[in-house]
């Protein structure tokens, strides 16, 4: 005898064949077979959050009394293990998958079913019982919210908050080192190095904002308006009760949306969303190229800092060590922009009361908060909290600087400083030096006029 590998599963299309140890069943199965494209299964937390909604559904079910309570509470229990991440294996639908994400919908209802019956000792339907008063159409819009929102703020808004308390304590460390400003990629006034890191600080606090403003748009909940806003199905009050059911479980203010047809036929929020994680990768790539230019050589380079050397650079070249951690942001950042791209033409995809590229913008949008929460902590841990400053590679090209002669432009006029400032290139001089030959200044006004620490 040989153990038998699948096991026979039936639904309204007739029979398929199921691996044996498989908690989903028959349209979890074709939706398998008919979606071999990439590879990527929906995103642990946008099943953890369809685990949230079937139990609050549940529970609010069994309280409109449209759900046996022994029922509800078999299938509430299964769904907390769903929830807490117990069978993400169970869960294989691709992402590209239908529109609406009805199969990932459905693999939820079939694996919370069988765990539900095995709990109740008595058949529980994925559809007649754990769909209860739902439609995929409420239920994949709102898990995109759920997962997003809390995402948002269990990771990603903490892992900025890090990223800029790090920045801001390397400013303050770094506020009396006074180095070359660059415009253009070109000498320019000095400015402290402080100054330079608080900039990149606020960058982040003022994406922090923007997200924590944007991400309320997350707490307002699709569920309750079924198969196309209307509600068909749903028991009067379940909505507003799903909402303060998942308020309990997460510790989020979730409320149902004023208008279920916008929920469902549009992705805005989600869009909206997106392009402020758009925002906070453009400035994470602005922060990773800065400390690679100011990293670059050592010796033929800029050098002004170096970063921490955290494995061998080259295949080839011994000793070489590379800035590898901003490259790994510079990387992450081109992701989240190309993401952003795709949630903005999905969401597009509104046709009449659906929207149906709900399963691409959930993947895209969760993936960028995973992606920007993990590159912010490395480059905060290893990269700004560990870099150190070549003072002496600093001062020797700011005290080079011919632009300091814009300080006399008061005194001597801007042709007279420009005069000066190409003779101290062309010549490779200190511009005190030339000044004390083109002006009648004394060196001691000059050395007053010229201190770089009074410029900043």
């Amino acid at each position: 005898m040989t153990d038998k590998k699948t096991r026979t599963e039936r639904d309204s299309m007739g029979t398929v064949e199921v691996p044996a140890d498989a908690l989903y069943a028959a349209q979890t199965q074709r939706a398998v077979d008919n979606f071999p494209v990439s590879g990527l299964a929906m995103p642990a937390g946008f099943i953890q959050a369809l685990g949230h909604i079937k139990g609050a559904c549940a529970r609010a079910n069994a309280a409109l009394g449209a759900l046996d309570a022994d029922v509800a509470k078999a299938i509430d229990g299964a769904a907390r293990e769903v929830a807490e991440g117990r069978h993400d294996r169970h869960f294989p639908v691709d992402v590209f998958q239908t529109g609406s994400g009805t199969s990932s919908n459905m693999n939820a209802n079939e694996v919370i079913a069988r765990l539900a019956s095995e709990r109740l000792g008595a058949t529980v339907h994925p559809n007649d019982h754990v769909n209860f008063g739902q439609s995929s159409n409420d239920v994949v819009p709102t898990a995109i919210h759920v997962s997003a929102r809390l995402a948002l703020v269990n990771s990603l808004l903490p892992a900025l908050d890090h990223l800029a308390t790090t920045l801001e304590h390397r400013a303050g460390e770094l506020a009396g080192v006074v180095k070359t400003g660059r415009t253009h990629l070109m000498d320019a006034m000095p400015v402290t190095l402080g100054q330079e890191v608080g900039g990149w600080a606020r960058q982040i606090r003022n994406g922090i904002d923007r997200l924590e403003r944007s991400g309320q748009g997350l707490l307002e909940l699709a569920l309750g308006g079924t198969a196309v806003g209307t509600g068909v199905n749903a028991e009067p009050g379940f909505s507003g009760l799903v909402a303060e059911e998942l308020q309990q479980a997460t510790g989020e203010a979730f409320r149902s949306k004023p208008d279920f047809f916008e929920g469902l036929s549009a992705q805005d929020t989600a869009v909206e969303v997106s392009g402020q994680l758009r925002t906070v990768a453009v400035s994470l790539m602005k922060i990773a190229n800065d400390l690679r230019w100011m990293n670059s050589g050592p010796l033929a380079g800029l050098g002004e800092i170096s970063l921490p050397s955290l494995q061998p650079g080259s295949s080839i070249m011994p000793g070489k060590v590379n800035p590898v951690i901003p490259e790994s942001v510079a990387m992450v950042a081109a992701q989240v922009m190309g993401n952003d791209a795709t949630v903005a033409i999905a969401g597009q995809s509104g046709n009449f009361q659906l929207n149906v590229m709900l399963p691409v913008i959930a993947h895209n949008l969760l993936q960028s908060i995973e992606l920007l929460a993990n590159a912010s902590r490395l480059l905060a841990d290893r990269a700004v909290a560990g870099f150190t400053v070549n003072e002496s590679r600093i001062r020797e090209a700011l005290d080079r600087n011919p632009i300091l002669v814009t300080a006399l432009n008061p005194i001597i006029g801007y042709e007279k400083g420009a005069a000066i400032a190409k003779k101290a290139y062309a010549e490779g001089r200190p511009v005190i030096d030339v000044a004390l030959e083109e002006t009648d200044l004394s060196e001691a006004e000059l050395r007053k006029l010229l201190d770089p620490g009074k410029l900043v």
